[in-house]
Protein backbone atom coordinates (compact mmCIF):
# COMPACT_ATOMS: atom_id res chain seq x y z
CA UNK A 1 0.00 0.00 0.00
CA UNK A 2 0.94 3.45 -0.60
CA UNK A 3 2.79 5.18 2.32
CA UNK A 4 0.23 7.63 2.48
CA UNK A 5 -2.11 5.16 3.10
CA UNK A 6 0.06 3.82 6.41
CA UNK A 7 0.41 7.35 7.47
CA UNK A 8 -3.45 7.93 7.66
CA UNK A 9 -3.91 4.80 9.52
CA UNK A 10 -1.35 5.92 11.79
CA UNK A 11 -3.39 8.80 12.30
CA UNK A 12 -6.34 7.24 13.32
CA UNK A 13 -4.52 5.04 15.83
CA UNK A 14 -2.92 8.26 17.03
CA UNK A 15 -6.40 9.76 17.53
CA UNK A 16 -7.44 7.41 19.67
CA UNK A 17 -4.70 7.13 21.52
CA UNK A 18 -5.23 10.80 22.92
CA UNK A 19 -8.82 9.64 23.39
CA UNK A 20 -7.55 7.24 25.88
CA UNK A 21 -5.18 8.88 27.56
CA UNK A 22 -7.76 11.54 28.19
CA UNK A 23 -10.12 8.41 30.08
CA UNK A 24 -7.20 6.58 31.73
CA UNK A 25 -7.02 9.62 34.28
CA UNK A 26 -10.51 8.98 35.55
CA UNK A 27 -10.10 5.74 36.77
CA UNK A 28 -12.80 6.10 39.51
CA UNK A 29 -15.19 7.05 36.73
CA UNK A 30 -14.99 3.29 35.78
CA UNK A 31 -15.71 0.00 36.41
CA UNK A 32 -12.40 -2.44 37.34
CA UNK A 33 -13.28 -4.35 34.02
CA UNK A 34 -13.73 -1.40 31.57
CA UNK A 35 -10.86 0.31 32.79
CA UNK A 36 -8.59 -2.68 32.79
CA UNK A 37 -9.47 -2.80 29.01
CA UNK A 38 -8.79 0.77 28.68
CA UNK A 39 -5.50 0.30 29.84
CA UNK A 40 -4.31 -2.86 27.87
CA UNK A 41 -5.57 -0.78 24.70
CA UNK A 42 -3.48 2.12 25.91
CA UNK A 43 -0.37 0.29 26.03
CA UNK A 44 -1.04 -1.32 22.45
CA UNK A 45 -1.41 1.63 21.09
CA UNK A 46 1.66 3.13 22.89
CA UNK A 47 3.78 0.71 21.04
CA UNK A 48 1.92 2.05 17.59
CA UNK A 49 2.93 5.50 18.03
CA UNK A 50 6.57 4.85 18.82
CA UNK A 51 6.51 3.55 15.64
CA UNK A 52 4.79 6.38 14.31
CA UNK A 53 6.84 8.63 15.64
CA UNK A 54 10.06 6.91 13.86
CA UNK A 55 7.80 6.88 10.84
CA UNK A 56 7.99 10.72 10.92
CA UNK A 57 11.14 10.42 11.48
CA UNK A 58 12.64 8.95 8.93
CA UNK A 59 10.43 10.72 6.24
CA UNK A 60 11.74 13.99 7.63
CA UNK A 61 14.96 12.16 6.83
CA UNK A 62 13.74 11.35 3.33
CA UNK A 63 12.64 14.65 2.46
CA UNK A 64 16.29 16.22 3.33
CA UNK A 65 18.30 13.43 0.97
CA UNK A 66 15.94 14.11 -1.75
CA UNK A 67 16.74 18.03 -1.41
CA UNK A 68 20.38 17.28 -1.32
CA UNK A 69 20.09 15.13 -4.67
CA UNK A 70 18.34 17.78 -6.27
CA UNK A 71 19.78 20.88 -4.78
CA UNK A 72 23.99 19.53 -4.84
CA UNK A 73 25.82 19.74 -7.35
CA UNK A 74 28.74 18.13 -5.16
CA UNK A 75 29.44 14.63 -6.77
CA UNK A 76 30.46 13.26 -3.16
CA UNK A 77 27.61 14.88 -1.30
CA UNK A 78 25.32 13.47 -4.01
CA UNK A 79 26.68 9.73 -3.48
CA UNK A 80 26.22 10.14 0.25
CA UNK A 81 22.49 11.94 -0.05
CA UNK A 82 21.87 8.44 -2.23
CA UNK A 83 23.06 6.19 -0.06
CA UNK A 84 21.55 7.61 3.16
CA UNK A 85 18.19 7.92 0.79
CA UNK A 86 18.69 4.10 -0.06
CA UNK A 87 19.25 3.05 3.76
CA UNK A 88 15.46 5.55 4.71
CA UNK A 89 13.49 3.25 1.79
CA UNK A 90 14.84 -0.34 3.24
CA UNK A 91 14.11 1.12 7.25
CA UNK A 92 10.70 2.54 5.93
CA UNK A 93 9.85 -0.95 4.50
CA UNK A 94 10.64 -2.51 7.35
CA UNK A 95 8.23 -0.30 9.56
CA UNK A 96 5.38 -0.56 7.01
CA UNK A 97 5.84 -4.54 7.37
CA UNK A 98 6.43 -3.98 11.22
CA UNK A 99 3.56 -1.70 11.04
CA UNK A 100 1.09 -3.53 9.22
CA UNK A 101 1.56 -6.52 11.30
CA UNK A 102 0.73 -4.74 14.29
CA UNK A 103 -2.04 -2.98 13.19
CA UNK A 104 -4.04 -6.83 12.10
CA UNK A 105 -2.91 -8.05 15.55
CA UNK A 106 -5.18 -5.17 16.73
CA UNK A 107 -8.83 -5.89 17.59
CA UNK A 108 -8.84 -1.86 17.45
CA UNK A 109 -7.98 -1.36 13.63
CA UNK A 110 -10.83 0.37 11.89
CA UNK A 111 -13.25 0.37 14.55
CA UNK A 112 -14.22 2.96 17.07
CA UNK A 113 -13.74 2.88 20.93
CA UNK A 114 -16.82 3.29 22.85
CA UNK A 115 -16.27 4.67 26.29
CA UNK A 116 -18.66 3.26 29.05
CA UNK A 117 -19.33 5.57 31.77
CA UNK A 118 -20.16 3.26 34.56
CA UNK A 119 -23.22 4.54 36.16
CA UNK A 120 -24.77 4.32 32.47
CA UNK A 121 -26.57 1.70 33.88
CA UNK A 122 -28.00 3.62 36.33
CA UNK A 123 -31.53 5.42 36.75
CA UNK A 124 -31.68 8.58 37.02
CA UNK A 125 -32.97 12.17 38.64
CA UNK A 126 -33.57 14.95 35.97
CA UNK A 127 -33.86 18.50 37.06
CA UNK A 128 -35.71 20.99 34.84
CA UNK A 129 -35.21 25.19 36.07
CA UNK A 130 -36.29 27.94 34.22
CA UNK A 131 -33.91 30.65 33.41
CA UNK A 132 -33.58 34.00 31.46
CA UNK A 133 -36.95 35.01 29.82
CA UNK A 134 -39.21 35.31 33.15
CA UNK A 135 -42.64 33.77 32.55
CA UNK A 136 -41.66 32.21 29.02
CA UNK A 137 -38.26 29.85 30.64
CA UNK A 138 -40.96 28.45 33.12
CA UNK A 139 -43.60 27.86 29.66
CA UNK A 140 -40.74 25.91 28.00
CA UNK A 141 -39.65 23.89 31.35
CA UNK A 142 -43.36 22.76 31.45
CA UNK A 143 -42.73 21.82 27.01
CA UNK A 144 -39.30 20.51 27.88
CA UNK A 145 -41.09 18.16 30.38
CA UNK A 146 -43.72 16.96 28.44
CA UNK A 147 -40.81 16.17 25.50
CA UNK A 148 -38.87 13.87 28.13
CA UNK A 149 -42.27 12.40 29.30
CA UNK A 150 -43.30 11.24 26.17
CA UNK A 151 -39.83 9.97 25.33
CA UNK A 152 -39.91 8.03 28.68
CA UNK A 153 -43.15 6.29 27.48
CA UNK A 154 -41.96 5.57 24.36
CA UNK A 155 -39.31 3.33 25.60
CA UNK A 156 -40.88 1.74 28.27
CA UNK A 157 -39.01 3.80 31.27
CA UNK A 158 -41.17 4.97 34.32
CA UNK A 159 -41.27 8.36 36.00
CA UNK A 160 -42.46 10.05 38.91
CA UNK A 161 -42.12 13.92 39.89
CA UNK A 162 -40.30 14.42 42.94
CA UNK A 163 -40.39 18.36 43.44
CA UNK A 164 -42.22 20.88 41.54
CA UNK A 165 -42.33 24.73 41.77
CA UNK A 166 -44.84 26.30 39.84
CA UNK A 167 -44.32 29.47 37.93
CA UNK A 168 -45.72 33.01 38.43
CA UNK A 169 -48.12 32.25 35.63
CA UNK A 170 -48.19 29.00 34.14
CA UNK A 171 -45.60 26.63 33.97
CA UNK A 172 -42.80 25.78 36.06
CA UNK A 173 -39.59 27.20 37.83
CA UNK A 174 -38.62 23.86 39.03
CA UNK A 175 -39.38 20.20 38.41
CA UNK A 176 -37.39 17.23 39.40
CA UNK A 177 -37.94 13.41 38.13
CA UNK A 178 -37.08 10.41 39.39
CA UNK A 179 -36.88 8.51 36.20
CA UNK A 180 -36.24 4.38 36.18
CA UNK A 181 -36.31 1.91 33.29
CA UNK A 182 -34.57 -1.27 32.26
CA UNK A 183 -31.11 -0.43 31.32
CA UNK A 184 -29.19 3.17 30.46
CA UNK A 185 -31.22 5.58 31.55
CA UNK A 186 -28.46 7.49 32.91
CA UNK A 187 -26.60 6.76 29.51
CA UNK A 188 -29.15 7.81 27.41
CA UNK A 189 -29.73 11.08 29.02
CA UNK A 190 -26.53 12.49 30.50
CA UNK A 191 -25.60 14.55 27.72
CA UNK A 192 -28.55 16.36 28.06
CA UNK A 193 -27.05 18.21 30.73
CA UNK A 194 -26.93 22.02 30.27
CA UNK A 195 -28.32 25.24 28.92
CA UNK A 196 -31.27 24.40 26.60
CA UNK A 197 -32.28 27.78 24.56
CA UNK A 198 -35.39 28.33 23.03
CA UNK A 199 -36.85 31.22 20.21
CA UNK A 200 -39.63 31.48 19.39
CA UNK A 201 -42.76 34.26 19.58
CA UNK A 202 -44.48 34.13 23.07
CA UNK A 203 -48.12 33.93 23.19
CA UNK A 204 -48.48 37.19 25.57
CA UNK A 205 -46.14 39.23 22.50
CA UNK A 206 -48.90 40.94 20.88
CA UNK A 207 -46.52 42.72 18.25
CA UNK A 208 -45.02 38.59 17.19
CA UNK A 209 -41.00 39.53 18.08
CA UNK A 210 -39.15 36.64 18.43
CA UNK A 211 -37.82 35.67 21.68
CA UNK A 212 -35.04 33.91 23.36
CA UNK A 213 -35.37 32.42 26.72
CA UNK A 214 -33.06 29.34 28.47
CA UNK A 215 -33.67 26.72 31.43
CA UNK A 216 -31.22 24.81 32.57
CA UNK A 217 -31.26 20.75 32.33
CA UNK A 218 -29.48 18.38 35.07
CA UNK A 219 -29.03 15.14 34.83
CA UNK A 220 -27.80 13.36 37.91
CA UNK A 221 -27.10 9.37 38.46
CA UNK A 222 -29.05 7.61 41.29
CA UNK A 223 -26.52 6.86 44.14
CA UNK A 224 -27.48 4.35 46.85
CA UNK A 225 -27.29 4.71 50.14
CA UNK A 226 -23.85 2.45 50.92
CA UNK A 227 -22.28 4.72 48.08
CA UNK A 228 -22.36 8.08 49.68
CA UNK A 229 -23.19 7.83 53.39
CA UNK A 230 -24.26 11.72 54.33
CA UNK A 231 -24.22 12.10 58.07
CA UNK A 232 -27.64 13.34 59.64
CA UNK A 233 -25.79 15.99 61.75
CA UNK A 234 -24.52 17.63 58.34
CA UNK A 235 -28.19 17.79 57.60
CA UNK A 236 -30.28 20.84 58.92
CA UNK A 237 -34.16 19.75 57.60
CA UNK A 238 -36.96 22.44 57.71
CA UNK A 239 -40.68 21.09 57.39
CA UNK A 240 -43.67 23.33 55.88
CA UNK A 241 -46.76 23.21 54.08
CA UNK A 242 -46.95 21.72 50.56
CA UNK A 243 -48.24 24.18 47.84
CA UNK A 244 -47.97 21.81 45.21
CA UNK A 245 -50.77 18.92 43.95
CA UNK A 246 -52.09 16.55 46.87
CA UNK A 247 -55.10 18.33 47.84
CA UNK A 248 -56.45 19.80 50.72
CA UNK A 249 -54.33 16.86 53.16
CA UNK A 250 -51.13 18.11 51.70
CA UNK A 251 -51.59 21.99 52.32
CA UNK A 252 -52.77 21.33 55.91
CA UNK A 253 -50.24 18.82 57.10
CA UNK A 254 -46.07 20.16 57.19
CA UNK A 255 -45.25 17.08 54.74
CA UNK A 256 -43.10 19.16 52.81
CA UNK A 257 -39.43 18.97 53.36
CA UNK A 258 -36.59 20.51 53.50
CA UNK A 259 -33.10 19.50 53.63
CA UNK A 260 -29.56 21.47 53.77
CA UNK A 261 -26.48 19.66 53.55
CA UNK A 262 -24.17 22.42 56.05
CA UNK A 263 -20.79 21.52 54.79
CA UNK A 264 -21.30 22.14 50.74
CA UNK A 265 -24.83 24.33 51.43
CA UNK A 266 -26.75 22.33 48.71
CA UNK A 267 -30.44 22.45 49.31
CA UNK A 268 -32.68 19.95 47.86
CA UNK A 269 -36.60 20.13 48.52
CA UNK A 270 -39.51 17.51 48.23
CA UNK A 271 -44.01 17.78 48.73
CA UNK A 272 -45.33 15.47 46.21
CA UNK A 273 -46.30 12.92 48.66
CA UNK A 274 -48.30 13.14 51.57
CA UNK A 275 -46.33 11.60 54.00
CA UNK A 276 -43.36 13.55 55.82
CA UNK A 277 -40.87 10.22 55.98
CA UNK A 278 -41.16 9.53 52.07
CA UNK A 279 -40.82 13.34 51.43
CA UNK A 280 -37.67 12.75 53.55
CA UNK A 281 -36.64 10.13 51.66
CA UNK A 282 -36.74 11.09 48.19
CA UNK A 283 -35.08 14.13 48.96
CA UNK A 284 -32.15 12.23 50.42
CA UNK A 285 -31.84 10.55 46.96
CA UNK A 286 -31.85 13.80 45.38
CA UNK A 287 -29.39 15.20 47.73
CA UNK A 288 -27.34 11.86 47.68
CA UNK A 289 -27.06 12.48 43.98
CA UNK A 290 -25.90 15.54 43.89
CA UNK A 291 -23.34 15.49 46.59
CA UNK A 292 -21.85 12.45 44.71
CA UNK A 293 -21.75 14.65 41.52
CA UNK A 294 -20.10 17.32 42.99
CA UNK A 295 -17.45 15.48 44.28
CA UNK A 296 -16.61 13.87 40.89
CA UNK A 297 -16.39 17.05 39.16
CA UNK A 298 -13.73 18.56 41.64
CA UNK A 299 -12.16 15.07 40.94
CA UNK A 300 -11.82 15.74 37.70
CA UNK A 301 -11.06 19.36 38.00
CA UNK A 302 -8.36 18.53 40.00
CA UNK A 303 -7.06 15.75 38.00
CA UNK A 304 -7.99 17.73 34.80
CA UNK A 305 -5.70 20.93 36.15
CA UNK A 306 -2.53 18.87 37.09
CA UNK A 307 -2.49 17.39 33.23
CA UNK A 308 -3.32 20.59 31.79
CA UNK A 309 -5.99 18.66 30.03
CA UNK A 310 -9.79 19.72 29.69
CA UNK A 311 -12.20 17.51 31.12
CA UNK A 312 -15.60 17.84 30.80
CA UNK A 313 -17.83 17.85 33.59
CA UNK A 314 -21.09 18.33 32.16
CA UNK A 315 -21.17 22.03 33.55
CA UNK A 316 -24.72 23.41 33.28
CA UNK A 317 -23.74 26.80 32.29
CA UNK A 318 -22.25 25.80 28.98
CA UNK A 319 -24.79 26.32 26.11
CA UNK A 320 -25.90 23.12 24.58
CA UNK A 321 -28.98 23.16 22.34
CA UNK A 322 -31.29 25.66 20.63
CA UNK A 323 -35.10 25.23 19.84
CA UNK A 324 -35.41 27.86 16.90
CA UNK A 325 -39.34 27.79 16.41
CA UNK A 326 -39.93 30.29 13.69
CA UNK A 327 -37.18 27.60 11.34
CA UNK A 328 -38.67 24.33 12.88
CA UNK A 329 -34.75 23.60 13.82
CA UNK A 330 -33.37 21.74 17.06
CA UNK A 331 -29.76 22.35 17.16
CA UNK A 332 -27.33 20.84 19.71
CA UNK A 333 -24.17 23.19 19.66
CA UNK A 334 -21.74 20.34 20.60
CA UNK A 335 -21.60 17.88 17.92
CA UNK A 336 -23.01 20.65 15.37
CA UNK A 337 -26.14 18.79 14.45
CA UNK A 338 -30.06 20.27 13.46
CA UNK A 339 -33.18 18.33 12.93
CA UNK A 340 -35.49 19.71 11.26
CA UNK A 341 -38.89 18.50 12.27
CA UNK A 342 -39.37 20.34 15.99
CA UNK A 343 -43.18 19.30 16.45
CA UNK A 344 -41.94 15.56 16.28
CA UNK A 345 -39.18 16.40 18.65
CA UNK A 346 -40.99 18.26 21.17
CA UNK A 347 -43.10 14.97 21.02
CA UNK A 348 -40.37 13.26 21.91
CA UNK A 349 -38.96 11.78 19.28
CA UNK A 350 -35.45 12.81 20.69
CA UNK A 351 -33.98 9.53 20.22
CA UNK A 352 -31.85 10.28 17.01
CA UNK A 353 -29.85 13.33 18.82
CA UNK A 354 -29.10 11.13 21.79
CA UNK A 355 -27.56 8.18 19.11
CA UNK A 356 -25.72 11.30 17.49
CA UNK A 357 -24.61 12.23 21.13
CA UNK A 358 -23.66 9.37 22.38
CA UNK A 359 -21.82 8.22 19.19
CA UNK A 360 -19.98 11.72 18.91
CA UNK A 361 -19.41 13.14 22.39
CA UNK A 362 -17.67 9.70 23.06
CA UNK A 363 -15.26 10.65 20.55
CA UNK A 364 -14.00 13.96 22.56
Amino acid sequence: MKKTSLKEKFEVFEKEFYKISKYIIQPNKYEKIEYKRLLKKYKELENIIDIYDKYKEKLSSLHEADFFLKKDYDPEMRKIAFLEKKKILEDLSSIEKRSYHLFNSLSLIEKEITIKDDHDNRNAIVELRSGTGGNEACLFVEDILRMYTMYFKQIGWKYKIIHAQKGGIKGYKEIILDVKGDKEVYGNLKFESGVHRVQRVPKTESQGRIHTSAITVAVLPEIKDVEMKISLSDIKKDTFRASGSGGQHVNKTESAVRLTHIPSKITVECQEERSQHKNFEKAMNILRSRIYQKEIEKKLQKRSTQRKILVSTGDRSVKIRTYNYPKGRITDHRIHKSIYNLEGFMNGNIQEMINSLKKLMSKN
